[in-house]
């Protein structure tokens, strides 16, 4: 159809854009486990009555001269049974498609998501109004008065927050990163990734970070770094192990955008001593909480978002610029060991809780990526890893276990 609407792409998502791959495909996928097994004809109806409340989903990029840009499109979602890759490629240029899917497997739900469209958070939400309406039409009667919105408007769910609150002061200079150390197995053939879901109890590892008066964050985040200590030659430990944390930036800015709005921060430290994770978790905590204040925050966005609008980069075209974004994403990637990304308690409606089991999600990454999720007592940690060698992955858990934490693990098979 020929769209009367037309958005603009934030920042973020211009970099999504220029260096999506089959290996990072820049998809999230974010998943719910009901106490019962999905009906996938209520399921098609649940996405249908989900896309009235969220329109915003239902769109379709397109190249323009200088940047992409997205429309909207009548393209009405398939529900499908799980088969495919989990996190797909679900942008290809030149093909008319939507950018998310929802697919299903025994007592799952799963949104896998084109990161263009939102962050963790606008996904997590548009999942939450999906498997709301499935309940619904299981449980008629039951969650009549039941909404998850948070009443904004339509031009505020579209909002480019980044524009709206970031960029309005010169660039300025800041410290520059070394490059991360990388664990040195080869990478899967044929752009694949592995997939790991590790549980365990919430009470058991809130625990050990209470302990040492740190956040679970900043516990988990030492204990990956542990897992890449260990995985170290000797003649690599001059390098940095580097976690790179998202951080949702509608705590601190009144944004109500369904789009993303995220920021990125880094926690990095050298072992050139032996340090135990108390030490570790202790000193990753500190610099963590300086790099969230509201003034770092606001500086890095401003540098990021006035990029845009210098001079010699505006008028070059689309096919000029994506290399160049692509080069410098490629060197900022070389920086970070693992990306770790906590999504937090997940707090549906009481009346939709009685019914769910879980929650999980993963992300694509030319490195390891690992998301958290808390529901009901347990704590999900969703693993994607490029390499061949499991060797960090089997330290966490290794240390985690060994810690008194009773874990579950899950892989997938390697798949093209």
């Amino acid at each position: 159809m020929e769209s009367e609407n037309w958005y603009k792409i934030d920042n973020v998502s211009k970099i999504f854009l220029a260096t999506v791959s089959e290996r990072d495909t820049r998809c999230f996928r974010v998943s719910c486990t009901l106490k019962e097994n999905i009906d996938p004809d209520i399921l098609q109806k649940a996405v249908l009555l989900a896309i009235q409340d969220r329109p915003q989903m239902q769109v379709r990029i397109r190249r323009g001269i200088f940047w992409h840009y997205m429309e909207d499109t009548d393209i009405v979602p398939v529900v499908t049974a799980e088969h495919d890759r989990i996190c797909p490629l679900l942008y290809v240029p030149a093909r008319s498609m939507l950018h998310y899917q929802v697919t299903y497997f025994g007592r799952r739900i799963n949104l896998e998501m084109f990161h263009v469209l939102a962050d963790g958070t606008g996904g997590m939400e548009f999942l939450n109004i999906i498997v709301l309406h499935y309940l619904k039409l299981i449980h008629p009667g039951e969650m009549e008065d039941i909404a998850i919105h948070s009443g904004a408007s339509r031009d505020d769910l579209n909002q480019d927050s980044y524009r709206q609150f970031f960029g309005k002061v010169g660039l300025s200079r800041g410290t520059p990163a070394l490059k991360a150390y990388h664990p040195l197995s080869r990478k899967l053939p044929y752009d694949q990734l592995q997939f790991f879901e590790i549980h365990m109890p919430v009470s058991q590892i809130l625990a050990k970070s209470k302990e040492i008066k740190v956040s679970l964050t900043s516990y988990l985040g030492a204990a990956w770094m542990l897992a890449f200590r260990e995985d170290m030659p000797p003649r690599r430990r001059d390098l940095p192990v580097t976690v790179s944390l998202p951080v949702n930036l509608r705590n601190y800015y009144p944004s109500q955008t369904a789009r993303n709005f995220f920021n990125n921060v880094s926690v990095s430290h050298v072992f050139d001593k032996e340090i135990s994770i108390e030490e570790l978790a202790a000193e990753f905590d500190a610099e963590f909480k300086k790099l969230l204040t509201e003034e770092n925050i606001k500086k890095q966005m401003d540098n990021f978002e006035t990029m845009e609008f210098v001079a010699p980069v505006r008028p070059v075209p689309l096919a000029l610029k994506q290399p160049i974004v692509r080069y410098f994403s490629n060197r900022a990637n070389k920086k970070v060991s693992i990306v770790l990304s906590n999504m937090g308690v997940q707090k549906p409606p009481e009346e939709m809780g009685k019914y769910i089991d879980g929650y999980t999600g993963y992300g694509t990454s030319n490195n390891l990526f690992s998301t958290v999720f808390s529901y009901n007592g347990d704590l999900s940690l969703g693993v994607s890893s490029p390499y061949s060698n499991t060797g960090v992955v089997k330290n966490l858990v290794r240390r985690l276990s060994g810690s008194g934490i009773e874990i579950r693990v899950y892989a997938t098979e390697v798949i093209r």
